[in-house]
């Protein structure tokens, strides 16, 4: 059994930065960042594979860094010149056979809020 554990979501002004981690117990094939907004369905952010290999959702590209680290078991999300659309509540998730598959482990979620 994986267990995720995010931290470092909070409230920013827009244009502000902040940075998720997420401490995981075991690794898995593919981990990844997903976030839902109210009245909104849960959407993938960004993924990292096991191999490096980085994905991130268009709205995202070029602010937002996923990064990995296996010696301290952290996966993090950088978060740059964020906007309200950006609100949600941010998960960390690991994926077991594939970036594209549904995640099997899921942490509780840390919220991020970015006001106009």
């Amino acid at each position: 059994q994986v267990q995720l554990v995010e931290s470092g979501g909070g409230s920013v002004q827009t244009g502000g930065s902040l940075r998720l981690s997420c401490a995981y117990t075991s690794s898995t094939y593919c981990m990844g960042w997903f976030r839902q907004a109210p009245g909104k369905e849960r959407e993938a952010v960004a993924h990292i594979d096991r191999f490096g290999r980085h994905t991130y959702t268009d709205s995202v590209k070029g602010r937002f860094t996923i990064s990995k680290d296996n010696a301290k078991k952290t996966l993090a999300l950088q978060m740059r010149s964020l906007k309200p659309e950006d609100t949600a509540m941010y998960y960390c998730a690991g994926m077991t056979d594939g970036c594209t598959q549904t995640p099997r482990y899921w942490g509780q979620g840390t919220q991020v809020t970015v006001s106009s």
